[in-house]
């Protein structure tokens, strides 16, 4: 938000906007029952399907984008989104990396139009389950499956301050550390996507015994050449590998690069 209108007493307008996807992530802000009840007297929800009956009419101060791009009208809208929004911030996994329905990506999308649909004369549909940033310049992107309600919380309150966002960048490693998690890898030899993924869960897999696989994404430290062999050090296969790399973030750059080395041997 600007200096002009801080000093007009403006309060910021917020928009949440939907693409292909779940909903989760647009309930994780609707879960924030207790904080949205103290923001907003300071930020006017101006378009959000889930939460208020209202017409798009920006611009929007900031838009949050919960979704990915899958059919022609998604790519044209997106465009129209990115308009009418001064800060655009992606949420969860859908959005910042496909999503799961981007597994389409990887066999022929009418194979499946056919098999679940009797007639697909009424369908339209893109080939491809791309992010929103595939399409739109974006401010800043939240990962997970769904997002941490803190992390979404420290996005609206930085940007609402006129700050960058304070959010992790490191593995998920580091959060097993934090909370005294000993690591399932060395202990019991369990695979574990943690050392690749962006933190953000709170390690709550290996917390329970569970290898992490990798709902946030890819972390900043990523190093699949080194990390691959591990996996296969732990018990993992060929398609066991490929299986884990595409999940929720299968189109995530590095994910999707070591999804299809692994594949061609």
């Amino acid at each position: 938000m600007g200096d002009e209108e801080r000093e007009n007493g403006r309060r910021p307008r917020l928009a949440v906007w939907k693409f292909a996807s779940c909903d989760g992530c647009q309930l994780t802000l609707l879960d924030c029952e207790d904080e949205l009840l103290a923001l907003s007297g300071k930020v006017e929800v101006a378009f959000f399907h889930e939460a208020v009956t209202a017409p798009d009419e920006g611009m929007y101060d900031l838009s949050l984008v919960d979704g990915s791009i899958t059919t022609p009208d998604d790519a044209e809208r997106v465009q129209h989104v990115r308009a009418v929004s001064r800060r655009l911030v992606t949420l969860g996994a859908c959005a910042t990396a496909g999503g799961i329905q981007a597994l389409r990506n990887y066999a022929d999308v009418a194979e499946f139009r056919a098999a679940v649909y009797a007639s697909d004369a009424y369908i339209d549909t893109l080939a491809t389950s791309t992010p929103i940033s595939a399409h739109v310049p974006v401010d800043f992107e939240l990962r997970g499956c769904p997002i941490d309600r803190g992390q979404l919380l420290e996005v609206i309150t930085a940007y609402l301050a006129g700050r960058t966002p304070d959010t992790p960048a490191h593995s998920v490693c580091f959060e097993c550390k934090r909370r005294g998690t000993p690591c399932i890898v060395v202990a019991r030899g369990v695979p574990c996507l943690g050392p690749v993924t962006h933190a953000g869960c709170g390690a709550l897999c290996p917390a329970y015994g569970r290898g992490c696989y990798g709902c946030f994404g890819p972390s900043n430290s990523t190093k699949f050449p080194a990390f691959i062999p591990l996996l296969r050090r732990d018990g993992m296969n060929t398609l066991d590998v490929v299986r884990v790399l595409r999940t929720f973030n299968t189109a995530a750059p590095e994910f999707d690069a070591a999804s299809r080395k692994e594949e061609l041997g």
